[in-house]
């Protein structure tokens, strides 16, 4: 079967697989699409993520959505056939975060396509996978799997939103307009946010941020562009770099919140943190998610305007083109593999 493996920085390479064996409690789902995420594209770029870096070949992928084939001994779910898609981590259960009912910050979780642990947690891009029986999750009627393969980002952004506080009525700032940026953007619509004012420098990715409900659009770094607000309620910093920080904090009012959900570079980033001291602002980080997926997949059945931030579906043969397409935000959202029926 075919399956896409990072082997190292520019070296994605798709290979012919072993099929998997639906183990101990585990079961085999036929995955029909993956989505293409910033962490795939930072092991395609650099090697790694972060401090993660590859020290074997790994499978990538972990937004992956397809159809249950079975089950092995002592596991059990949604019947051989049903449409899945297939929350990504194993959470220990049994670390302090884990009992605190914080699982998304596990400390011993094992997430699909990951190198932070080795040996690494092999991916989703593959034509079959097998994993624990319990990370799936049916599909509800009329939820097809084009769009049900948002179901993971979705949750990040719904886990952000969550650790915003209430939004309800309010007026939040987004800095960074990529796939989930414009998805924070329809949490914070869906949670009742008044105005959703979006920053970004490319006008592509405020057209789909704008297709996710975004009220007010800014091209940072344009002289001719009107410019942020005076002030907001909130912020979610979804660009990952230290000058968007640094543009939530100056635009939060006093008291508020900030919430750093974009991955910043390795290392020391500075930031105004004066203004956290005399402002009062509170900054909190967001990290993956736990719950949300379920409600990610509820929130995507109810509402079909999720499909314009799908901006390309590519055979998974010419992965490596789908990758570059999804490294250019000028042309793309979200981009998806298909890896047939």
């Amino acid at each position: 079967m075919r399956g896409c493996v990072i082997h190292g920085a520019g070296d994605l390479r798709v290979e012919e697989l072993p099929e998997p064996v639906a183990g101990p409690g585990r079961a085999v789902v036929a995955v029909r699409y993956g989505g293409v995420c910033g962490s795939d594209l930072h092991y395609w770029r650099h090697g790694g993520v972060g401090d993660f870096l590859l020290s074997e070949p790994m499978v990538l992928g972990h937004e992956v959505v397809g159809t249950v084939v079975a089950y092995g001994e002592g596991a059990d779910g949604p019947a051989p056939g049903t449409q899945v898609a297939v929350h990504p981590a194993t959470p220990c259960g049994a670390c302090p975060e884990c009992l605190d009912g914080r699982a998304n910050v596990c400390r011993d979780t094992r997430y699909l396509g990951s190198a932070a642990r080795t040996p690494h947690v092999q991916g989703g891009f593959a034509a079959r996978i097998a994993v624990p029986a319990g990370q799936l999750r049916a599909l509800p009627a009329g939820l097809g799997l084009r769009r049900a393969a948002l179901a993971e980002p979705l949750s990040v952004a719904l886990h952000a939103v969550r650790r915003a506080g209430p939004v309800e009525g309010r007026h939040v700032l987004v800095t960074g307009a990529g796939p989930i940026g414009a998805l924070v953007v329809a949490a914070l619509r869906a949670a009742g946010a008044a105005a959703v004012t979006v920053t970004d420098l490319l006008p592509r990715a405020l057209e789909f941020a704008a297709a996710a409900g975004a009220t007010t659009l800014v091209r940072a770094g344009d002289p001719a562009d009107p410019g942020l607000p005076d002030e907001v309620d909130t912020a979610i910093e979804a660009s990952g770099s230290a000058a968007g920080l640094d543009t939530c904090l100056r635009s939060v009012r006093r008291g508020g919140a900030v919430v750093q959900l974009g991955m910043l570079p390795p290392g020391m980033s500075p930031f105004a943190g004066n203004l956290v001291v005399s402002r009062e602002i509170e900054l909190r980080g967001a990290l993956r998610f736990d719950v949300e997926f379920d409600g990610a997949i509820e929130l995507l059945a109810r509402e079909d305007s999720f499909d314009a931030l799908v901006s390309a579906v590519v055979p998974v043969e010419q992965a490596v083109e789908a990758f570059a397409l999804a490294a250019d935000r000028s042309r793309s959202c979200k981009v998806l593999l298909d890896f047939g029926a």
